[in-house]
Formats: C-alpha cells, sequence, structure tokens
C-alpha cells in the first residue's frame, strides 16, 4: 500500500515525533549518517540539539501530512528545502546516505513491529522525501547564496542593530520575503532575517537585528559586526505579501518584526494609488521604536499611511541616553503604552483589513488570538512560519 497506508505513516509519525520522545531515534540517525558518509558532519555546525529537534519537527508533520493523504504542502514543501539545502553544499551522494540511514534507523527502532506494510510505507515516504529534494536542488541552475560586505553597522538601540552590506550581485526577492545569512562569528550557523528595503539592482541589502537572550548568532551580529565583514545570504522564502485589490491593510510589527513591513511599505511608494495602511509598531521602550523617525518621514509624504507607536513602558530606561533620540516631530504619531495586542485591538477587530503580523512568535501569537476574539477572519492573518 505504501503511501496509501494511513496506519504505517502514522506509526513512522509517532516514531520520529519529538513530543514523543524521540530524541534517542534522532540521534543514532545521525550518528548513522555520519558514520556512513563522514563528510555529512562538515555540513552541520558542532551543536547539534536544534538542527535534530528541527529534523524531527520536519519529519513528523511530513509522516502526518501523508497519512492524512494530504501530499501538495508536503511536495512543495520538500521542493524549497532541496533548493535551500544547496547552501550548505549538500550533493547527490549525501541524499543518498541521508536513506540508508534514515531507513536502517526506523526499521531497527521499530523491530517489533516491522512487517511488510510498515517496510513499504517508510521505503516510500524517504524514497519521497529524498526524491523531492534531490530533483529540487538538481533542476535549479542559479546559485544557491551570495556573498557581500558590510558597509554600515548602526547600534540602534542597546539591542538593535541595522547592518547595510553591499552584495558581489543583486539578489532578488519580493517585499516581505526573508533570507537566511551566515556570518563570519559563526560558520555553519544560519540564521533567519528578513531584508528592510525592497530588492536593489545596485546589490545593497539592509537588515534590522535584534540581540536575542541566549541566543548565539544575533548577539554576535548586534555587538560583533564591523565594515569589511563578509555575508552569506541565501535565496529567498516565505510569501507574506499586500493584495492590492484586497482592501485596506493592518500591520503590526514588534521591535525588528518592522523590516519586512518596512519593505512593503517603502515598495507601495513606487505606485500611485495604494491601499489605506495603519501600522502598528510596537517595543518595550519609547527609545526602542529606533525607525520611527523613517517612518514618519514616509508617513508625511504618504498620506495613505498611517502610525501608531505603542510602548510597553511610558519612559525610558536610563541606558537610553547612549544611543540616538528616536522620538519623531512633537505631535506626531501620538504614542500609546500598553501591550501590544492590546492597543491594537483597543481599536477594534479590523475584520475589514488584510493583516500582516511580524515580531517575535510570543507577539504574534498574543496579537493574532487577541484578533481573532474580536472576530478577524483567520484567512485575512498572515505572518511567517513561527519556526521557519
Amino acid at each position: 500500500m505504501g503511501l496509501d497506508d494511513s496506519e504505517a505513516l502514522r506509526v513512522l509519525r509517532d516514531a520520529v515525533d519529538p513530543a514523543l520522545g524521540s530524541d534517542e531515534l534522532i540521534r543514532r540517525f545521525y550518528t548513522r549518517w555520519f558514520a556512513i558518509d563522514m563528510s555529512v558532519r562538515d555540513l552541520f555546525p558542532p551543536e547539534m540539539a536544534a538542527q535534530r529537534h528541527a529534523f524531527a519537527q520536519a519529519v513528523t508533520w511530513l509522516f502526518g501530512q501523508l497519512a492524512d493523504q494530504r501530499a501538495q504542502e508536503p511536495v512543495a514543501f520538500l521542493a524549497q528545502l532541496g533548493r535551500d539545502h544547496r547552501k550548505y553544499g549538500v550533493t547527490q551522494r549525501h541524499y543518498d546516505s541521508m536513506q540508508d540511514a534514515l531507513l536502517t534507523t526506523l526499521r531497527s527502532q521499530l523491530i517489533e513491529r516491522w512487517d511488510d506494510r510498515l517496510a513499504e510505507a517508510a521505503h516510500d515516504a524517504v524514497a519521497l522525501l529524498v526524491g523531492v529534494m534531490r530533483g529540487a536542488a538538481d533542476a535549479e541552475k542559479g546559485p544557491p547564496y551570495c556573498d557581500g560586505t558590510v558597509i554600515e553597522h548602526i547600534r540602534a538601540t542597546r539591542d538593535v542593530a541595522v547592518i547595510r552590506l553591499q552584495l558581489d550581485q543583486p539578489l532578488y526577492y519580493h517585499p516581505g520575503q526573508y533570507v537566511t545569512v551566515q556570518v563570519p562569528q559563526w560558520p555553519r550557523r544560519w540564521r533567519y532575517l528578513s531584508p528592510s528595503i525592497p530588492a536593489e539592482r545596485s546589490g545593497a541589502i539592509e537588515f534590522h537585528v535584534r540581540s536575542v537572550p541566549g541566543g548565539m548568532v544575533s548577539p554576535a551580529i548586534v555587538s560583533e559586526t564591523k565594515p569589511g565583514d563578509r555575508w552569506r545570504v541565501s535565496n529567498p522564502h516565505g510569501g507574506m505579501h499586500i493584495d492590492r485589490d484586497g482592501g485596506d491593510v493592518l500591520m503590526v510589527a514588534g521591535s525588528t518584526g518592522l523590516a519586512p513591513l518596512r519593505t512593503l511599505i517603502m515598495d507601495l511608494t513606487r505606485k500611485a494609488v495604494n491601499p489605506r495602511v495603519h501600522l502598528f509598531y510596537g517595543a518595550r521602550y519609547p527609545c526602542e521604536l529606533y525607525d520611527l523617525r523613517t517612518l514618519w518621514q514616509i508617513a508625511a509624504q504618504n498620506p495613505w499611511l498611517s502610525v501608531t507607536p505603542v510602548s510597553e513602558f511610558n519612559t525610558d530606561p536610563p541606558w537610553a541616553a547612549d544611543y540616538p533620540d528616536v522620538s519623531p516631530p512633537r505631535g506626531l504619531h501620538v504614542r500609546q503604552t500598553g501591550i501590544l495586542a492590546d492597543v491594537v485591538t483597543s481599536y477594534g477587530g479590523w475584520g475589514d483589513r488584510q493583516i500582516l503580523i511580524c515580531g517575535n512568535p510570543h507577539m504574534v501569537e498574543a496579537t493574532k488570538a487577541a484578533l481573532l476574539a474580536k472576530g478577524a477572519p483567520a484567512e485575512r492573518i498572515q505572518h511567517d512560519p513561527l519556526t521557519p
């Protein structure tokens, strides 16, 4: 029965599900894969915990989708994964050894239940996983990434830096998309970032980065980046967009979640007629609304844009004096105080708007839940994957 055997596919899904304790299975898979092909180990960072968890989540979702007989989204996901994995240096040989290691590990883990049905389902599911990734990677003829040089590093706040690069060749992306970047301080650790300006033929690109407490890559970017550093930037992902025929727009940005929404707004300025856009831009302290002056300048020239700054606290901390004053001219864009989700929904349910939310996962989830509770249709709400 193979991919038509939903019961067998659910057994495979449960075996790899991290919520059901698949840590040891996933660890064995990687150990076996590295033993079969020692060149694979060099493709991954030294610390593998995050990689193992991400792989377990992805395979769990894949097996679950196949068990429910939904193949279209998994195939599209695997194709994108295959194209994206070219940036790691994955070759056709690596796919062969991965298939061997994963099938062997599944069989050894499920040896007491292993029969012809389970073997056929496992073989077909893993063959689909590897085959689609391999085929998509092989069909992609363009380069998997481009390199660029940091030309400016601006410490906007204690936790936020604006990084401007000149790429060796232009990178074409749609407004609202995101990329992965690799920085010299952390080789082989790719981090998701959203460009904060539309794609430029000149190869200029800008990122806004917030240092995440306990993180590895973002603190290094914020604190250690300097002009002359060489970055590697992957091809774009994501589909956040504004439907120009879809009515007016609500945007909600938390801290550096502003970046992709800023890109969409800047792209709209190139057009003569636009939907109305209302942006709520939030941070903890007023001083952390680091790009407020830019937003004011755009709004001053484009009456379709209105901006409501929001801070959780009404006054700045003492360290704010060490960073640029971000206050807009007096009387413009009156700032609100409170939790971003509460402030947004205090204006209503926004059910007649296209809704785009960007920020940390907690903020996105809280804002989305608050809007849904107010009656906003779920199909009108867009946000990037919370764990891309």
